[in-house]
């Protein structure tokens, strides 16, 4: 129970939240709605993938028989199973509707209180007097640099769309994509603490001048649409639809990608896969600071989320990464097994869930 866990203690501090900043919980044009079925179609159609991949490789044939599919979906995808990525879906996305309320209500609960200038000052103080932002246009130019740190910033919504459904359905074992699905979810509601605990604009808006260099991409549009929401929000904060999602600390885009980066590992992922994982939260955190979305000590405070993340989903889920490791390389493919084996269902070592681990967890405009 997990991720139902999750979401109802994010949930219930953006109910508190938004009663005292004295504006309406609500989804903005549905959009987390939408989402939740987007990513359900998804999670559908990769489950008929999976299964029709695995009957495929147990009857050697491209075109198994509608008895091996039967067989293979009934061992592999048991109605608990399902009910579980069902639960982790919605819990995610609960929690995620949850931390967007929080996020706007922000400014409301903190008036006036802003920590742009104690964040500036203590980058500057590590950087010798420097600000990274400016090191960074200097170092890397602000030509094709900027471009591909745009497609790398843009992209990480695209990444939580898309990983959270493959750890669902194609994770080494169930367990380990309700554990990753849980540790997204903890980053939305730890995310939201912290823009309570240390409310702050970010670089491109406290200081926009240092930035003014930078070539127009999507990035810079979505800068331009986040500040013109939020002073609309703070004119009229019970207007329809009215919301805002500006906060820097902590920086949500290098939590979530720390957060993946290191469960590759926990999961027991392929080489390229962890460095792959790895580049991208290099670059991601580069971007964070070169496009002024946040200060140096928002990323470091990220990967401190992401961390807390982790350790508080294996705690929740029960996950034991040696114990899933030890699974994965002792049990023999489909391909691999004798035709006349046992069904899988009938293995005590191959069950799909073991009944010691949690079975349910929870499951993108972080910031």
């Amino acid at each position: 129970m997990a991720g139902p866990v999750v979401a109802v203690v994010t949930l219930l501090l953006a109910l508190v939240a938004t009663r005292v900043a004295g504006v309406t919980f609500r989804d903005w044009e549905h959009t987390v709605a939408s989402r939740l079925a987007q990513v359900a179609c998804v999670v559908a159609l990769l489950v008929v993938l999976d299964v029709v991949v695995r009957a495929a490789r147990r009857s050697r044939k491209p075109r198994p028989s509608w008895a091996e599919i039967r067989e293979v979906r009934r061992e592999r995808w048991t109605a608990r199973r399902l009910a579980a990525v069902g639960g982790a879906l919605v819990s995610f996305y609960v929690t995620y509707l949850a931390y967007r309320n929080v996020k706007s209500a922000v400014p409301l609960l903190r008036p006036d209180e802003l920590f742009d200038a104690q964040l500036k000052s203590f980058e500057r103080d590590v950087f010798g007097g420097n600000d990274p932002a400016a090191l960074l246009h200097s170092l890397l130019g602000t030509g094709i640099a900027a471009e591909v740190l745009a497609l790398v910033y843009v992209a990480f919504f695209y990444f939580v769309l898309v990983s959270l459904p493959l750890a669902l359905v194609f994770s080494p074992t169930p367990q380990g994509g309700m554990f990753y699905a849980t540790a997204l979810s903890i980053n939305w509601g730890l995310g939201a603490a912290s823009y309570l605990l240390l409310p702050a604009r970010g670089p491109i808006y406290a200081a926009p001048g240092g930035f003014a260099d930078l070539p127009s991409t999507d990035v810079t549009h979505l800068q331009g649409v986040l500040l013109r929401q939020r002073l609309e929000f703070l004119r009229d904060p019970m207007a329809a639809d009215a919301h805002q999602g500006i906060a820097a600390f902590a920086s949500l885009h290098t939590s979530i990608i720390f957060t993946a980066a290191v469960a590759a590992h926990m999961l027991g992922l392929g080489r390229r896969m962890r460095i792959g994982l790895w580049v991208l939260f290099a670059l991601t955190t580069v971007s964070t600071v070169y496009w002024g979305w946040h200060y140096v000590v928002d990323d470091l405070a990220g990967v401190v989320v992401g961390g807390a993340a982790l350790a508080l989903a294996r705690a929740l889920t029960g996950f034991e990464p040696r114990t899933a490791w030890r699974r994965l390389r002792s049990r023999p493919s489909i391909a691999e097994r004798p035709a006349a084996a046992p069904p899988f269902r009938h293995s005590p070592a191959a069950r799909p869930f073991d009944a010691s681990v949690a079975e349910t967890a929870s499951g993108s405009d972080a910031g």
